[in-house]
Parts: structure tokens; C-alpha cells; sequence
């Protein structure tokens, strides 16, 4: 079990986490669990669609150590980006962790073979996604190794 301590300190070591998603009251709340796990604002940065967020990685200097991507997104969905990525070598490293309303297994069992490294369902209390962004942090900043730039 990783300490608290243990893991805001290996957030420091993280370049950002980017959250795409359209729906500004998931950012918010998605924004507000992170805080409430020891997330600094620093470490996060948001996108509302798939279009931005692949011109912003191909824009940036510096590319996140992990990508939270919505389904549902306009202009670009969640799997054509997803996709994208992987078609992409400077991109396809990258963990993607799909974050969805839909718990569809074809939905999740397409993502998969997109190349997702998880697919977690958006829960409905606050309470959950906190619950949810700290099992999240934990494996992805405590446990799984992620490449720092």
C-alpha cells in the first residue's frame, strides 16, 4: 500500500495529467476530486474535445505522463482519438485511462483493442469519483511505472 506522502511526492515527478472531456461539470468535479486526493492545479490541465486535445500534444514541449479521456466528446470522439494516438510514435507511450458514463462491454471491449490501458465508468456520487481518482492515482502514480520527459 502506498503512503499519502509516498504519492505526492511522485506527483511532483509527474509533467501533468490531461483530462479531456466536454462536459465543464465533470472538469469541475473531476478537477475537485483530484484536489481533494492532493492534486495540485498545476498537475492538471483540461480539454473539452478530441480535436483540441490531439493539437495540444502536438503542440506541447513537454506531453503528459497520462491522459483521463471521455467517450463522448464532439468533433473527435474519445476512440478516434484514442486511436490517433497509438497510430502516433511520439504518442502511443502515453497511458490512456478511458473515463466513461457508458459501461457498454462493446464500448469497453473496443477501447481495449484501441489500445486503452483502462476503462473505468463515471460514477454518479461525488464521494465515488473521489474514491475513484484516488484508486487511480494510486495505481498509476504508486504502483505502475510511468515515463517521465
Amino acid at each position: 500500500m502506498i503512503h499519502h506522502h509516498d504519492l505526492i511526492k511522485r506527483l511532483h515527478s509527474v509533467n501533468y495529467i490531461l483530462v479531456a472531456d466536454d462536459d465543464f461539470d465533470d472538469q469541475e468535479l473531476i478537477r475537485d476530486a483530484f484536489e481533494d486526493n492532493g492534486v495540485v492545479d498545476t498537475k492538471l490541465q483540461f480539454v473539452s474535445d478530441g480535436v483540441e486535445l490531439i493539437e495540444k500534444l502536438n503542440s506541447s514541449e513537454l506531453l503528459p505522463s497520462l491522459i483521463i479521456l471521455d467517450l463522448n466528446m464532439p468533433r473527435k470522439s474519445g476512440k478516434d482519438v484514442l486511436a490517433e494516438m497509438r497510430g502516433a510514435a511520439n504518442l502511443k507511450h502515453i497511458p490512456v485511462i478511458m473515463f466513461s458514463t457508458s459501461d457498454s462491454e462493446l464500448d469497453i471491449k473496443q477501447c481495449y483493442l484501441l489500445g486503452a490501458n483502462s476503462y473505468m465508468t463515471k460514477p454518479s456520487q461525488y464521494h465515488e469519483l473521489v474514491d475513484s481518482m484516488k484508486s487511480l492515482l494510486s495505481f498509476w502514480l504508486g504502483t505502475a511505472k510511468l515515463v517521465i520527459d
